[in-house]
């Protein structure tokens, strides 16, 4: 009894730090969107951004990763789409619901994945993820309307996210840890004259910093040194597994602190969506399975 329980905990402590990881991820987000009347999501982006540079510039010391010309371009890639995904993502939840636009970024990494693979199975999450894009696209017969100009900023970042991925694994076969606090600093640095044009010096009022570092804490620091602790108790596969729950995540969290009420259509497209990143995370061989370098929203 006390090996099973020993057992049990171990396996507890990781998947409740991982969920945990998500909820701040999700509140970040809702807690960004508070700063968009006053800064714009350029304006918010950039300030995340910046700081979140910071927060990982003293925790992983990135001087000290060795540059080389072949490391540069991939690294200046992840960093453009690690940007790029952060500002359309933000773009996007201005118009809407927080759940939603997780769950369109969420096709990014599916595509990749189910890309990657050949297995008969795969055609069950192709169609459970094209039946939910369907019912969240103004094509499908949701209840509420949705605003194109967000469905496409959401998909821009899932477009991103996949190229996140692509070259996130290469940043960190040469880098590691550090190509991370090196990928937001690109990040940060493609970002910030968006983010200087739209908000100019807003961006500097004394008032609104207390919030971006907030969001930046709930958004990168927090999360990232958490899913580092799951990543290190738990496999892969399960590990991603579980991060597919995310876009449910971000429907709650939308919920709670934004009063942004789904139908129950756009509810089940999510679940859909979910379920086909957790069937494809599930099936997925080995050396498909990758793991984010940072937490992607």
């Amino acid at each position: 009894m006390p090996a099973l329980s020993q057992r049990l905990a171990s396996t507890l402590l990781p998947v409740s730090v991982l969920m945990v990881a998500m909820a701040s991820i999700q509140s970040g987000a809702s807690l960004a969107k508070s700063l968009f009347p006053e800064i714009g999501a350029q304006g918010t982006t950039t300030l995340r951004l910046v700081f979140a540079a910071i927060i990982l510039a003293l925790i992983l010391r990135p001087w000290r990763a060795r540059l080389t010309r072949s490391s540069i371009v991939p690294l200046i890639l992840y960093g453009v789409a690690l940007g790029g995904m952060n500002l359309l993502f933000y773009m996007s939840l201005r118009s809407i619901p927080l759940g939603i636009a997780v769950a369109l970024e969420f096709t990014g990494p599916l595509a990749v994945a189910l890309f990657n693979s050949r297995k008969p199975i795969d055609f069950v999450w192709i169609a459970l993820a094209v039946l939910g894009l369907w019912l969240l696209l103004p094509l499908g017969k949701t209840d509420a309307h949705l605003d194109l100009v967000g469905i496409g900023y959401a998909l821009g970042a899932g477009v991103c996210w996949a190229l996140y991925i692509l070259y996130g694994q290469r940043t960190g076969s040469d880098h590691g840890m550090q190509g991370a606090a090196l990928g937001v600093l690109v990040a940060a640095m493609v970002i910030a004259p968006v983010g200087i044009v739209h908000a100019g010096t807003d961006l500097l009022r004394p008032e609104l910093l207390p919030v971006a570092l907030g969001v930046a804490l709930l958004s990168t620091a927090i999360p990232y040194s958490l899913e580092m602790i799951a990543l290190t108790r738990l496999p892969a596969q399960t590990f991603g597994t579980l991060m597919s729950i995310e876009p449910a995540f971000g429907a709650l969290s939308g919920l709670l602190f934004l009063g942004e009420q789904l139908s129950l259509l756009q509810w089940l497209a999510i679940l859909c969506i979910i379920l086909a990143s957790v069937g494809c995370t599930a099936t997925a061989s080995p050396r498909q399975q990758g793991q984010p370098l940072v937490p992607a929203d």
